[in-house]
């Protein structure tokens, strides 16, 4: 069945890996290329927030626990938050700035705070993808910036979402956010999915000019929720229309099939080779900007059947920081355990072309989204 679905999608849809998954039963419903190592980009920023979730789920943190912006963190290059070193905010805001803004200096941040080092929070990162079968990937650092040894499949990545909606529910939230505000400076999610397309409720995008525009969706409707995995689209707005026609599709088959993520057995002849489409997505004379936050999501929502111009302005939730003081923020309130650090290899990062501006389009002032901020902001949690 997936080899006549592929054969039947134009060919700027056949571009890159992608996969189809029920959450429920694990089902393929279709891939191509799913075994092709590819750069994650900030897909990275998933194994991220996995290996946090796994600490909060032991106890060993809470979404109170304050995450201090060090000096290495703050070098990160963009997409970043800019906070200054010294600054602090709950753990709660940290995997706000991430699955929102897909925020690089925030990612180390959470790796140093969870492993008490990037070096070590990367070995737990490799540690738990080989521990949940994802069988084809490595990561070198937390926040998907590029480098050699850096690589993850459309297979594996459907692993790791499908982990993550399975062992955390009551976490689900932080990846269907439409966006957050600081008090300061307001956000909405790089996700064009979101609030777009009907059911959508994650995941987590990812950029660079290496590996294209990548996707992982999910969607719920009916109670049936599909993952999907889209690599290597040639823009934001063709990522969208890519990701919305999968999904649409994977509700449309029928609920037969014995192929599951476990079971599919890799292919391609050149799978282990790690593709580059740096000279097809970014060629040298190209002037235009290809990152996100460019608006191009309206163009996905003109040209796709499965996507509608959102309805409603964005609702942002609540993600403080402190520029130094952790008790304004009221996380000092309980006694904050100290991560035991693991051994593990190093990390060696590169630039990253993510979001390259830190105030975009989508970036709006607080105030213009009729939120109180004069008055001290409370800590969300996920909704269960």
């Amino acid at each position: 069945m997936a080899g006549l679905l592929a054969a039947s999608l134009p060919l700027t849809a056949r571009a890159g890996p992608t996969i189809a998954v029920d959450l429920a039963s694990g089902r393929v419903i279709e891939h191509e290329q799913a075994f092709q190592r590819w750069y994650p980009a900030s897909l990275t920023k998933l194994m991220t927030t996995y290996v946090t979730f796994r600490a909060l789920k032991a106890g060993r943190l809470t979404l109170d626990s304050p995450v201090t912006m060090t000096e290495q963190a703050a070098k990160e290059p963009a997409s970043k938050m800019y906070f200054k070193p010294g600054t602090q905010f709950p753990l709660d805001s940290a995997l706000k700035y991430l699955m929102v803004k897909s925020a690089n200096d925030i990612a180390v941040a959470v790796a140093q705070a969870v492993g008490g080092s990037v070096e070590t929070f990367v070995a737990m990162m490799n540690s738990e993808a080989a521990r949940i079968g994802m069988t084809s990937s490595h990561f070198i650092n937390p926040n998907g910036l590029p480098g050699e040894g850096q690589y993850t499949t459309a297979h594996d990545m459907a692993v790791l979402a499908v982990a993550l909606r399975r062992e955390f529910p009551e976490y689900a939230s932080y990846f269907s956010l439409e966006g957050f505000t600081t008090g300061k400076q307001s956000y909405t999610n790089f996700n064009a999915l979101i609030g777009r397309f009907q059911g959508a409720d994650g995941m987590k995008t990812g950029y660079i000019c290496a590996s294209g525009f990548n996707q992982v969706s999910s969607a719920t409707r009916n109670g049936k929720t599909v993952v999907t995995v889209v690599f290597g689209a040639p823009s934001l707005s063709g990522r969208a229309e890519e990701s919305a026609r999968l999904l649409q599709q994977a509700f449309a088959a029928p609920a037969s099939g014995s192929v599951t993520l476990s079971s599919l057995a890799p292919y391609g002849a050149d799978r282990d080779h790690v593709a580059d489409v740096s000279a097809t997505v970014c060629p040298p004379k190209q002037s235009a900007a290809k990152g996100e936050g460019t608006g191009e999501e309206g163009k996905a929502v003109a040209r796709s059947p499965y996507l509608q111009p959102m309805d409603h302005p964005p609702r942002l939730v609540s993600a403080p920081y402190s520029p130094g003081m952790a008790d304004v923020l009221g996380v000092k309130r309980i006694p904050v355990p100290t991560p035991r650090p693991l051994d593990g290899p190093g990390s060696n990062v590169a630039a990253d072309a993510e979001a390259t501006a830190s105030e975009s389009a989508f970036a709006a002032p607080a105030a213009a989204a009729g939120l109180d901020i004069s008055a001290p902001q409370p800590l969300p949690r996920p909704a269960l």
